[in-house]
């Protein structure tokens, strides 16, 4: 039985068309992205006065959708310069390497620099033609200064220098801006700031909601903070919008929440403690908004233009009767082999995908684990088996691998995707995408699965591969897992 088996999906394994290492190449630093290429050299400009010393360009990535990158940058200057950014919070976590290549990037236009007006042809005359020379202007209304930001997020305090340290280096892996002061009576904190009176409030209840910092961090003025002992970064955080949005369905709010990597629960539109937790992470990952509805909506428009940059589409496998969100563009039907449905990387794209439906309890899925494993789809993975599910994720120096499976209703049945280890960043991201939209759509054409309710034998794909088929992979097209 096990050499039935492992023989012809052997044929499967020798048969994918992995890339090796990428060669050096130029790639941007994908920051963010606008609907229309107006908006987005609005935003370019925004981006340009933050990091002056990497070109700002904007390119589209859908036919509605405009992002805005740095570069370009080789690909090894690109992956350090994007972790330090990323690291001091001057671009967003979710920030991004797109290869340059073929990409029509256009730079930020011309213009006079910010605050200095052009002067007209006409200037200097008045309406009938005389020259006002030598009239003076009525002085401009003064508008008083707003106030210096004074205010301080004191996150914790310790009576000890060494605490204070460690607790330092471990709050600026969450938010880097953190700093230390020596407090007046002798104590050392650790806080977040300056902000404006207003900004001090906002985000302390926004980080401390869902506890992103503790639930006794306080409000502190300048004189009571004492002296600024290990400098931190100001916080020039926006305030929450006059009119924000209003929040989503809690399962919206969920799903692009898992999407971004700060949840991993499950979609049950439940407002519980992990959903909170995840929204005050991603408020305190972007520090763009005190506004977890802003934040919300904001992360909703990075994965909209996203799913259309790697043009993922709903796929119904009529083979299987499975249906999920895959990325198509990458990704070609090569055959189906009774319980399996086999989809290759198109033009190279490293991508592939193995859908399987085949009857079965928990011993052949955990049979399927094994199969998966020793057939290098998911390299060295770690192991999730639980009573009915099991999930394997790996990877190796050419791919990375995540295989799901479940059993229901008598059908072993689930995927697994192999992705190119060039595109790291988007591995999981890919994967959730998968799991979350993983359904069965329709009873499926395998005789295996269709026959599961009377099916009494044990997983066996190696009998059901076509006469004739031997180690060289003939019947293929040479292009499939």
């Amino acid at each position: 039985m096990a050499g039935k088996i492992m023989k012809p999906l052997a044929v499967l394994a020798l048969s994918v068309a992995f890339p090796g290492l990428a060669a050096a190449e130029d790639v941007f630093i994908r920051v963010e992205a606008k609907r229309g290429a107006a908006a987005a050299e609005a935003a370019g400009a925004v981006w340009q006065s933050r990091v002056e010393d990497l070109p700002v360009v904007t390119f589209p990535i859908s036919a509605s959708w405009t992002a805005i990158g740095l570069g370009p940058l080789p690909r090894e200057t690109a992956e350090a310069r994007m972790a330090a950014l990323k690291a001091a919070g001057a671009i967003p976590a979710d920030s991004l390497l797109t290869p340059a290549e073929g990409i029509a990037a256009a730079t930020l236009s011309g213009g006079a620099a910010p605050g200095v007006e052009e002067v007209a042809p006409d200037a200097g005359r008045a309406a009938d033609g005389a020259s006002t020379a030598g009239v003076v202007p009525a002085p401009a209304p003064i508008t008083p200064a707003a106030p210096s930001p004074d205010r301080y997020l004191r996150i914790e305090a310790f009576a000890a220098r060494d605490q204070a340290d460690a607790a330092l280096d471990r709050w600026r892996e969450t938010l880097p801006e953190a700093g230390m002061w020596t407090m007046p009576n002798g104590w050392f904190a650790i806080a977040l700031g300056p902000f404006s009176e207003d900004g001090a409030q906002q985000w302390l209840e926004a980080l401390k909601t869902g506890g992103a910092i503790p639930e006794d961090s306080l409000i502190e003025t300048a004189a009571d903070m004492g002296t600024e002992t290990v400098p931190g970064t100001d916080t020039d955080w926006a305030l929450a919008p006059a009119d924000p949005p209003a929040m989503p369905p809690m399962n919206e709010a969920q799903a692009v929440l898992k999407w971004a990597g700060f949840y991993d629960g499950e979609i049950d539109g439940q407002s519980g403690p992990k959903t909170r937790a995840a929204i005050a992470a991603a408020l305190a990952a972007q520090r763009a908004t005190p506004d977890a509805a802003t934040a919300l909506a904001n992360l909703a428009d990075r994965r909209a233009e996203w799913r259309a940059e790697l043009g993922l589409e709903t796929l119904l496998d009529t083979h299987t009767g499975l249906s999920l969100t895959a990325p198509m563009q990458r990704l070609a039907h090569d055959r189906n082999e009774r319980a399996l449905s086999i989809y290759g990387p198109r033009d190279e794209s490293g991508a592939a995908l193995i859908l399987f439906s085949q009857p079965g309890g928990q011993q052949e899925m955990e049979d399927l684990a094994g199969l998966v494993t020793a057939l290098g789809w998911v390299p060295s993975p770690t192991r999730e088996i639980g009573n009915g599910r099991a999930v394997l994720s790996g990877r190796n120096d050419t791919h990375i691998g995540r295989a799901e499976s479940r059993v229901s209703d008598g059908i072993v049945e689930g995927w697994v995707l192999i992705w190119p280890v060039e595109d790291e960043a988007n591995a999981p991201r890919m994967a959730r995408e998968i799991a979350q939209s993983f359904t069965r759509a329709q009873p499926p054409a395998s005789p295996e699965a269709a026959d599961a309710a009377g099916a009494a034998g044990s997983l066996n794909p190696a009998a059901d591969m076509p006469d004739g088929e031997d180690a060289t992979g003939s019947g293929t097209n040479g292009n499939a897992p």
